[in-house]
């Protein structure tokens, strides 16, 4: 049998040969096993894939896949998934957080007859900004429906040739990992892994503004929740403005004195004027991606591959 470790790479020149090599003493230490390892540069600055081409001259079992540009880590997984040939396909970073003694963890739980098993970290050595938004992360998704529910999601994950096949075939311009999944199956599962290492170099490329648009992504690619949220909104600022409407009606009725406030009323205005404009803004997101979709933007384009097999296109 065969595990393929997909791993995307960005500025992973200084851990990407210890993590490569850990693998195949891992993989090496249980018997009956092989090992393919794919490795997708996403346009990494430094010499990645200088390193990634001589892991793969001395080892045909690595294949090796250079991005034309950089397209984030999600599009590059979903690339890499299309060369994965392994009787289980295992997800891991290129940092070395990651234990890969314990993906056998992971792929014990997936041969049980689930589809994607993620690995549950109790204690991450992450900064405290990349705690929070990877809880935030986790509701979010689970709110729009592209989590399922008591699951915690991981970078460190499994997933069966099922899936990963499937997944493969996902070609739109804006990649939805979790939300794709949640329309192939329903098999999730988590393992708990104590051990989450400190990374060998660098630091996290994620920021506030890569996980607003991952988060802005999600809403947008697999769910109408926001379209929903905005209708709800619209109609309770409709009925609220009939009945502030009716009060200063009856008011006025009442005492013909009293004069209708300038302020009030133009604060009221702005306040809907931005609701309907954000509401449009929704609107103008969803047509934008739905024609960048059907007018056929590539997901990903590959500058060029080292043993690679065939694969979907």
């Amino acid at each position: 049998m065969t595990v393929s470790v997909v791993i995307p790479c960005y500025r992973s020149e200084k851990t990407i040969t210890t993590v490569v090599e850990e693998i195949r003493e891992t993989v090496a230490k249980r018997e009956g096993w092989d090992y393919q390892i794919v490795l997708v540069n996403d346009c990494s600055p430094d010499d990645t894939f200088s390193v990634i081409r001589s892991l793969c001259e001395s080892d045909r079992k690595i294949v090796g896949v250079d991005m034309s540009r950089n397209f984030g880590q999600e599009t590059a997984i979903v690339a890499g998934l299309s060369y994965a040939v392994g009787d289980a396909v295992v997800v891991m970073d290129d940092d070395g957080q990651h234990p890969t003694a314990q993906m056998w963890k992971l792929i014990d739980k997936m041969q049980e007859g689930y589809d994607i098993v993620y690995a549950a970290f109790p204690h991450k050595h992450h900064s405290l900004f990349k705690r929070v938004t990877s809880s935030l992360h986790g509701i979010i998704n689970e709110w729009i429906g592209c989590k399922p529910k008591g699951i915690i999601l991981s970078s460190f994950w499994c997933l069966s040739p099922f899936c990963a096949k499937e997944l493969s075939r996902y070609h739109s311009p804006f990649t939805s990992r979790g939300g794709y999944l949640m329309r192939i199956t329903q098999k999730f599962a988590n393992v708990e892994i104590d051990e989450h290492r400190d990374r060998l170099a660098g630091t996290s490329g994620y920021n506030l503004k890569k996980m607003l648009e991952l988060w802005f992504s999600n809403f947008t690619n697999f769910s109408i929740v926001p379209i929903r949220a905005m209708a709800r909104i619209g109609w309770f600022i409709a009925a609220a403005g009939f009945l502030f409407g009716l009060f200063l009606i009856i008011r006025k009725l009442v005492d013909p004195s009293v004069a209708i406030g300038y302020t009030s009323i133009m604060s009221v205005i702005l306040f809907i004027g931005g609701i309907i404009m954000a509401m449009i803004g929704f609107i103008g997101e969803y047509v934008g991606r739905t024609y960048m979709t059907v007018s056929g933007m590539p997901q990903f384009i590959v500058r060029q591959e080292l043993n690679a097999p065939p694969r979907e296109r």
